[in-house]
């Protein structure tokens, strides 16, 4: 089995940044992609943002284009998220996820291993 682990959430006032971050262990495969998605409360679960296994390709929802970054260091087998410019409607539990292969899905049912998620709480 996966363990995904998310750290990095917290209390930050718009405009702020913070950097989550997800470190598996366990299982592992030889290619897979990584994920970041987030819940509000009363709100289904989105897609934000995915990396290929390289770091060559990613993906982002257009509402975090410009302002997230994703990236992965497979040497310590993290996956990061750099949030800058965050904006109160950005407020959430964020998840990282991981499948196997090179695709780059952004329904949540792709993916097959879960974190327990970080909360985010941007202030206006």
């Amino acid at each position: 089995q996966v363990q995904l682990v998310e750290s990095g959430g917290g209390l930050v006032q718009a405009g702020g940044s913070l950097r989550l971050s997800c470190a598996a262990s366990g299982r592992t495969f030889n290619i897979y992609a990584m994920a970041w998605f987030r819940q509000a409360p009363g709100k289904e679960r989105e897609f934000v943002a995915a990396v290929s296994w390289s770091g060559d390709s990613t993906y982002y929802t257009d509402s975090v284009k410009g302002r997230f970054t994703i990236s992965r260091d497979n040497a310590r087998n993290t996956v990061y998220l750099q949030m800058n410019s965050l904006k109160p409607e950005d407020t959430a539990v964020y998840y990282c996820a991981r499948r196997p292969g090179a695709l780059l899905p952004s329904l949540p049912t792709e993916y097959k291993y879960w974190g327990q998620g970080t909360q985010v709480t941007v202030s206006s």
